[in-house]
């Protein structure tokens, strides 16, 4: 039986509105990367998301960013590597500090497609996934989309688990539409719902060019603030039951 994880970024207050139906998405997903204050959240919605992942049964990861609450992490930034680092910790520890049992780190928005393409950038953020696995005393894994990230990874001894989004349009190459082209978004629950299915069973996703692109991945993320995320996340669970794939953690 194929079997495959659901993840969504949840926890994405900004001034203490939700981006998402978080109350919703807790119960459909498998793991919530929860923003740590970079680019959203606070305390207080660090600690609401950690009360819902115990409640539904749902793996915490760490979702640091950027410090960019203006662009919500989007837009790219030069830092330098103590500065970069000194953020990520502090992100990270924060959510900890909110009682998360943090099972994996994924970066967000800009800084997670910094991660695949910079060397400097991945060798950071694996640093400071290091550090946090030290201090768990236990294998923390990176989830991204591979490249410099994967590569850091496996420098910094720490695990790499490749993902693939479900509400994104891909290219050809492997890489994911910038968000202001056209195709950057699906939005269609019944399309998006087959694309999961395809991942999880033959680990295949069409590009807007409709060529087929590999995707080994272990997880699928449908993004919380996408338009009819909830609609969407419940058409993929039904899908993938339907086809047989078991949805859970792996982590």
């Amino acid at each position: 039986m194929p079997v495959i994880d659901l993840n969504a970024d949840l926890g994405e207050t900004v001034d203490g509105v939700p981006t998402a139906d978080d109350e919703a998405m807790f119960a459909i997903v498998t793991s919530a990367s929860v923003a740590c204050g970079g680019h959203a959240g606070d305390a207080r919605s660090m600690r609401e998301s950690v009360t819902r992942a115990a409640r539904h049964g749902v793996a915490v990861g760490a979702h640091p960013s950027y410090p960019d609450a203006a662009g919500f992490g989007r837009e790219p930034m030069t830092m330098t590597a103590a500065a970069l680092r000194e953020t990520l910790d502090g992100q990270v520890d924060a959510l900890a500090a909110a009682g998360g049992d943090i099972r994996y780190v994924k970066p967000h928005g800009a800084l997670y497609h910094a991660v695949s393409a910079d060397a400097a950038t991945a060798r950071v953020v694996a640093a400071s996934v290091r550090r946090l696995a030290d201090d768990l005393g236990r294998d923390l894994p990176l989830l991204g989309l591979g490249g410099e990230g994967e590569r850091a990874a496996e420098a910094a001894g720490i695990p790499f688990v490749r993902e693939a989004f479900l509400d994104r349009g891909y290219l050809p190459d492997g890489s994911l539409v910038p968000r202001r082209e056209h195709g950057a978004l699906l939005a269609d629950a019944d399309a998006v719902a087959s694309r999961a299915v395809l991942l999880a069973v033959e680990g295949r996703v069409a590009a807007v060019d409709g060529t087929m692109v590999a995707a080994d991945a272990a997880s699928l993320c449908v993004h919380g603030d996408t338009p009819a995320a909830v609609a969407m996340a419940r058409a993929v669970r039904a899908a993938l039951d339907a086809a047989g794939v078991e949805v859970r953690a792996p982590w």
